[in-house]
């Protein structure tokens, strides 16, 4: 069985010297970076881009990814994503972070789509303050109707480490972040295949009912999963698997592990317990949602 990762970040030098210039904290770029660094316990990544991705194409091959969506986590990180694809020869599929209400970001997102070998978007509603149904956004999903592309929508609890160490200032405005927010685009906009990662981040019942309503939402298993404590009604991994597979099927749900930075490098272990109850819960989905899904949603 193939094994592709439908979410990681690339989390290359440009995302960390573009959120650390926004800092008012003291010293220059690579000051503040050494301070998140240690208090973070993580590596910075090369200034050597290829190195940088050498790296990450020895943790594939280690753990036998064959493929991984990775996504720009800032616009600024675009480009180096972008070369990323090219120097990784076909194991990665760039994302591009957008911010719809930004000036341009169609045209840039249509020139990404066909020329730089993007598949598709990174949104953050609640970090940027608009609803994704809301006309201001109509321009952005016009072009991944054209393009049949993929719109990863964040929804639900939004909290970014590195952010926080550089004492940038916490935007979320949950208002925003509800996966109900998607079905009126959704249905909008047909070709548009909507990823809602993490089950929602907090919002699982609306991630569910989403699902329920368009058959073009999809839903991603990223991340350590630590939202389930926010439930009001007590939830294991397992149950929500089983819930996931009830409303969508397994043909919308696609395996990530949103791995990022080292040494932590490809989260192995997130694998290890999703395949776990996949093989216990439908063994005959497993191939579907770690492998097939991603594969017919990243083929042009």
């Amino acid at each position: 069985m193939g094994l592709v990762d439908f979410h990681l970040h690339l989390f290359s030098r440009a995302y960390f010297e573009a959120l650390a210039a926004q800092s008012t904290q003291p010293g220059g770029i690579d000051e503040r970076l050494a301070r998140v660094a240690e208090r973070a316990r993580i590596e910075l990544p090369s200034q050597d881009l290829g190195a940088h991705v050498a790296r990450w194409i020895a943790e594939f091959d280690r753990h036998g990814v064959e493929h991984a969506a990775v996504f720009a986590s800032a616009p600024e990180e675009a480009n180096a994503v972008a070369d990323a694809a090219v120097l990784a020869k076909g194991r990665i599929t760039p994302f591009a972070l957008v911010n719809p209400r930004s000036e341009g970001a169609a045209t840039r997102v249509r020139a990404l789509l066909a020329n730089k070998g993007f598949r598709g978007v990174l949104l953050f509603p609640a970090l940027h303050h608009y609803d994704i149904s809301a006309p201001e956004c109509r321009e952005l999903l016009a072009v991944l109707e054209e393009q049949r592309a993929i719109a990863y929508v964040h929804c639900g609890i939004l909290i970014v480490k590195v952010r926080d160490l550089l004492e940038l200032p916490r935007a979320t405005d949950l208002r925003f972040a509800s996966p109900l927010n998607l079905i009126p685009a959704a249905n909008a906009f047909p070709n548009v295949r909507f990823v809602v990662p993490h089950f929602g981040a907090g919002y699982f019942r609306e991630t569910l009912i989403a699902g329920a309503q368009c058959p073009n939402v999809f839903v991603d298993t990223s991340s350590t999963n630590s939202w389930i404590a926010t439930q009001p009604v007590k939830l294991t991994l397992r149950d929500v698997f089983e819930r996931t597979l009830s409303v969508f099927g397994p043909e919308r749900i696609l395996f990530g592990t949103d791995s990022n930075t080292f040494p932590s490098g490809w989260r192995a272990e997130r694998l290890i317990e999703q395949r776990a109850i996949v093989e216990l819960l439908a063994a005959p989905a497993a191939e579907a949602i770690f492998c097939s899904n991603a594969r017919r949603l990243l083929a042009r």
